[in-house]
């Protein structure tokens, strides 16, 4: 069984930093596609960032230049690190790992950033 369990979220000041983990188990962590999205309250589920098995990286606009994220293969964990957080960037933040038809979540994480 696939498991996806987030940590790192917490409460930060405008301009602050927080890095999350995820850490993934039950599948082969290294052929997968991981993704970061968050939510915010009464707000759509948006997509934050992605790097593929080749390390390959995309990031949403609102966050370039801000977030990187990153993969331990042999941790099985892919990190996001925020840095310049802002109050905007307050919502719940998921991890995704994709790959064929395997689509996987986890539970999320909170961030929530004050001004």
């Amino acid at each position: 069984q696939v498991h996806l369990v987030e940590s790192g979220g917490g409460l930060v000041q405008a301009g602050g930093s927080l890095r999350l983990s995820c850490e993934a188990s039950g599948l082969t962590f290294s052929i997968y596609g991981m993704n970061w999205f968050r939510q915010a309250p009464a707000k759509e589920r948006e997509f934050v960032a992605q790097i593929n098995a080749r390390r390959t990286t995309v990031y949403a606009d609102s966050v370039k230049g801000r977030f990187t994220i990153s993969r331990d293969n042999a941790k099985n964990t892919v990190y996001l690190q925020m840095n310049s957080l802002k109050p905007e960037d307050t919502a719940a933040y998921y991890c995704n790992a994709v790959w064929g038809t395997g689509d996987y979540w986890g539970q999320g994480t909170q961030v929530t950033v004050s001004s």
